[in-house]
C-alpha cells in the first residue's frame, strides 16, 4: 500500500530538514580559511595591524585569516570587493576609518555606507600627529598658528591625497584656528616625507608610524597630537587642544563584514576580536605603533560612524572639496 504526501506538507518536511542543517553549518562557523581585505599596500601601518590581528583571532578561531591588499582607488575598489562578497562571515575588511567615514563622501554616487557593509568591532585609536620640516623655524602649534595668521597661505600643508584624512583633518584645524593655510596634494607617502624633510612643504597631520624614523633623525619635528593616547611613542607630545581648543579627531582600525552576514557569524568575529585583543604581545605591537587598543562592538561602531561622517561632511563641504 503507498501513501500520496499532501505536496504542501512536502514541501513543509523539506524545509525543516533544511533548516536545521542551516543552523549546523553555521553553528560550525568557520569551516574554511577568512579572507581579510585590506584596502593598503604591504608595509604600511594598516597592513602590518590587520595581519597581527588576523594571526591572533585565528588563534581564537581555529581557522586562519588570509589577507589581501588592494591598495589604490582611495580604498574605493577594496571596499566594493567587501560589500559585494557573499554574507557568509568568510570575507572580512580591516581598514582605517577614513575608508569609511570620509572616502565614500567624495563619490558622486554617495550611498549610505551601513548600509553596504556591517560594523563588527572596532580594534584601536591613534591620533594624528602634527610635524614640521626641520627646516622651519616652528616649535610649537602656538608659532605655527602665529605664523600663519601674519602670513595669510603662506604655510603650506601637504597630504597624501585630496579627500584622505589627513587632508580633512588639515582643513578642521585651519578653521578651527582661524588660520588661511595652502594644501598641497601628492600622490603617494612616499614623495611627501621627502618633500617634507627637504623643506619643500612645511607641515603634515598623520599617524607616528608614518614619521618615527624622521623624527629621530631629525629631519621633521613633531608639534602636537590631535587626541589623548597612552601610547608609548606619543607620551610627551601635547595636545593640539590645548592651545586651539575644541580641535580633536582620531583615525582608528575596525572590522567590517559584507551586509546582511548572520547575527551569529558577527558574534564569532567580535569574540575573536576581544580575544586577540587580551594578546599582550600584539597589545606590545599596536602600542609601538602609537595606537591604543580599544574594543568597540557592531552597534558602538555603527554610532561612531555616523557621527564622523556627519563631522568630515560638514568640512568637505566647508572647504569647498570637489567630489571625484
Amino acid at each position: 500500500m503507498s501513501i500520496t504526501m499532501n505536496p504542501v506538507r512536502r514541501r513543509l518536511l523539506g524545509a525543516a530538514a533544511i533548516l536545521p542543517f542551516a543552523a549546523r553549518a553555521q553553528d560550525r562557523y568557520p569551516g574554511r580559511p577568512i579572507r581579510m581585505i585590506i584596502p593598503f599596500a604591504v608595509g604600511g601601518a594598516t597592513d602590518v595591524l590587520g595581519r597581527e590581528l588576523g594571526q591572533a583571532m585565528g588563534a581564537s578561531l581555529n581557522q586562519s585569516f588570509v589577507a589581501e591588499n588592494m591598495g589604490g582607488g582611495a580604498g574605493v575598489p577594496a571596499l566594493n570587493t567587501v560589500a559585494r562578497a557573499a554574507p557568509d562571515g568568510y570575507t572580512v575588511f580591516f581598514c582605517a576609518s577614513g575608508n569609511i567615514t570620509s572616502q565614500p563622501l567624495l563619490s558622486k554616487k554617495r550611498v549610505d555606507i551601513l548600509t553596504e557593509v556591517m560594523p563588527v568591532a572596532m580594534v584601536d585609536t591613534a591620533p594624528h600627529v602634527l610635524v614640521v620640516s626641520a627646516k622651519t623655524p616652528f616649535k610649537s602649534v602656538a608659532e605655527l598658528i602665529a605664523y600663519a595668521k601674519a602670513n595669510p597661505g603662506a604655510l603650506n600643508f601637504a597630504s597624501a591625497g585630496v579627500g584622505g584624512l589627513a587632508h580633512l583633518g588639515t582643513e578642521l584645524f585651519a578653521r578651527s584656528a582661524g588660520i588661511q593655510i595652502t594644501h598641497i596634494p601628492y600622490k603617494g607617502a612616499g614623495q611627501v616625507m621627502t618633500d617634507l624633510s627637504a623643506g619643500r612643504v612645511q607641515a603634515i597631520f598623520g599617524t607616528m608610524p608614518s614619521f618615527t624614523a624622521m623624527i629621530n633623525g631629525g629631519s621633521i619635528r613633531a608639534l602636537g597630537i590631535t587626541a589623548p593616547s597612552n601610547s608609548t611613542p606619543l607620551k610627551g607630545l601635547p595636545l593640539i587642544s590645548d592651545t586651539v581648543p575644541g580641535f580633536t579627531y582620531s583615525t582608528w582600525n575596525a572590522i567590517f563584514a559584507p551586509a546582511h552576514t548572520p547575527a551569529n557569524v558577527v558574534d564569532r568575529l567580535y569574540e575573536a576580536v576581544r580575544d586577540a585583543l587580551r594578546d599582550p604581545t600584539l597589545a606590545r605591537h599596536f602600542d609601538e605603533q602609537g595606537v591604543d587598543l580599544l574594543l568597540k562592538n557592531g552597534t558602538e561602531l555603527s554610532d561612531i560612524v555616523r557621527k564622523e561622517t556627519a563631522v568630515w561632511d560638514r568640512v568637505i563641504h566647508d572647504a569647498g572639496i570637489e567630489l571625484n
